[in-house]
């Protein structure tokens, strides 16, 4: 698929942004990158490098907005990490000339493990979910210590569906791409510039070893987006999604339930109503 062709094959489903559109959106996260450093009164930021697209995007625009001294990556593998993500994330920072720091979380994890009661990291997702969190910590302990913005990586498509962990890859102080699609951050990646190999890779978030985004959440991402744009985030019967879409029923359904099962990650804890 090239980035000018429709988003489902088949249908005219495209959510990709004109050529001007584009050019706007990037100027106005870049703006809005500089803006929020600028009113914290931080002198920086610091982004979690994996070597994909999100992160990658995000550590682009970053640059563009705040200068390569002023941003600072953090590379946080594991265990379960391949062993391309560490090179890929080191690509990125050498290529933008970023300051960078390599920290392995496993010591960190595993005295959690150890603390933790008997059997608890038995549970895979469990476990996934501490991985993430130790790395939120390390964000913002660096972030804390040196005066810097923890800069976020989620995009709009996780976040619909509650794909990260709640207060883990979404603890942070924004998220410039949070407003894009996967499909917008793939157009948006490639007209910064970023090399092909990383806008293609298979996206994970790299909590158990072979884990993937697609397989977890069990459709691809540009179905996801479809279906967010017409179903969830637009006016689309779930009849007329399936009509537009050419897909089963049950996808539309599978968005649904991820979404309106996620609804308490994208709000703040609840508490009781004013006597």
């Amino acid at each position: 698929m090239t980035e000018h062709d429709p988003l489902v094959e088949g249908t005219d489903v495209d959510l990709l942004f004109s050529e001007s559109e584009l050019a706007a959106r990037r100027d106005h996260i870049v703006e809005f990158i500089a803006d929020t450093v600028d009113g914290a009164g931080a002198d920086g930021a610091v982004i979690g490098l994996s070597g994909g697209i999100d992160s990658t995007t995000v550590a682009h625009l970053a640059v563009e907005a705040l200068g390569a001294e002023n941003v600072k990556g953090l590379l946080l593998p594991s265990s379960v990490n391949p062993g391309a993500d560490e090179t890929d994330a080191e690509r990125v920072a050498k290529n933008l000339d970023i300051d960078y720091e390599i920290v392995e979380i496993d010591p960190i994890v595993d005295s959690f493990v150890d603390a933790a009661p008997e059997g608890t990291a038995d549970d895979r997702m469990a476990l996934g979910n501490v991985r993430v969190r130790t790395r939120a910590v390390l964000m913002y302990f660096v972030a804390n210590a040196e005066s810097r913005l923890v800069l976020g990586t989620g995009n709009r498509s996780e976040a619909a569906t509650g794909y990260f962990t709640k207060y883990g890859d979404q603890a942070v102080d924004c998220n410039p791409i949070g407003n894009l699609y996967k499909c917008q951050v793939r157009q948006l990646a490639r007209d910064l510039g970023v090399p092909e190999d990383l806008v293609t890779r298979t996206p994970t978030a790299a909590m158990w070893e072979g884990q993937t985004d697609e397989e977890e959440m069990g459709l691809g991402y540009d179905e996801l987006d479809a279906i967010l744009a017409l179903h969830v985030d637009g006016p689309f019967s779930k009849a007329a999604t399936v009509r537009m879409l050419g897909l089963p029923e049950a996808a539309i359904e599978r968005v649904v339930e991820l979404y309106e099962g996620s609804k308490h990650k994208r709000s703040m804890p609840p508490a009781p109503e004013p006597l």
